[in-house]
């Protein structure tokens, strides 16, 4: 668009980050003594839940390794742009990051609030809530990830999650051979963030610039007086005289005395 081409990766990122949020829940199961007999790891990809129930149909074994539950999939649902949430769209964020010594700045991120769908899929009940009771605690409602959108300029945001709602869907339907699949929906909106196009421009090293001394001029009743005012350095120094200066203690007024009378006798 514009003639520009980038892509920075941002829903990717996005993605990631929303998933690596679950990619670590177990269940376990336990017999009449809670004695543990079976430790299991819930996958979790993205893809819609009508895909998952379509391979499951396929497979009328829920113990075959290619397709069990329970299992998570999540999903985008839709973005929306985010008024509240707007910076100064002239104000820009510049960091040095090429070995060139160029200078890589980009305007302000647009906001938008995405929309994931994260879909609970399990045989039974139980397994079903084993999974909830280790989301929900965490989102109160929302949980905050710092995350790296912008590599080359290291533009490290704070993105929070929130949970909106949770639902859940019993799709058993016919006899008894009929398969039965527990869906629980989870709700989130991810605040996020979006940049545009990267300028390299050239970084100012050197500046030269020419001084002169200031010149003061103001009327008196004795006539015009002329206050001719050097420039100075960081300490106070003047820049243009200071080799010539002579300091105050050094300055005899003896030899200058008569001169002073006479003019005090006009």
């Amino acid at each position: 668009m514009y003639g520009n081409h980038f892509y920075n990766e941002t829903t990717r990122k996005f993605v990631a980050m929303f998933g690596t949020l679950f990619n670590d829940i177990i269940i376990e199961r336990k017999d009449n003594n809670g004695t543990v007999i079976q430790r299991l790891k819930v996958p979790v990809n993205y893809a819609p839940y009508q895909k998952i129930l379509a391979r499951l149909d396929q497979d009328p074994n829920l113990d075959a390794p290619a397709m069990t539950l329970p299992r998570m999939s999540f999903e985008i649902m839709g973005m929306q742009y985010a008024p509240s949430r707007k910076l100064p769209r002239l104000n820009k964020i510049s960091a040095i990051n090429d070995p060139n010594g160029l200078l890589a700045s980009r305007y302000n991120p647009v906001p938008y609030d995405i929309e994931f769908q994260l879909n609970v899929m399990s045989k039974y009940n139980e397994d079903g809530t084993k999974i909830l009771e280790q989301i929900l605690p965490y989102f109160q409602p929302d949980v905050t990830h710092a995350v790296t959108l912008i590599e080359d300029v290291d533009i490290t945001l704070d993105i929070p999650i929130i949970l909106n709602s949770v639902t859940v869907e019993d799709t058993y339907e016919g006899d008894f051979e009929t398969r039965r699949a527990l869906i629980w929906t989870l709700n989130f909106t991810l605040k996020g963030w979006f940049f545009g196009p990267v300028s390299n421009k050239k970084l100012i090293k050197f500046s030269k610039v020419a001084a002169i001394n200031s010149t003061i001029t103001e009327q008196s009743e004795e006539g015009e007086v002329v206050t001719v005012r050097p420039g100075l350095t960081a300490n106070g120094t003047p820049t243009s005289t200071a080799n010539n200066s002579v300091n105050y203690n050094d300055i005899d007024l003896a030899d200058n005395w008569d001169y002073i009378v006479d003019i005090g006798d006009l």
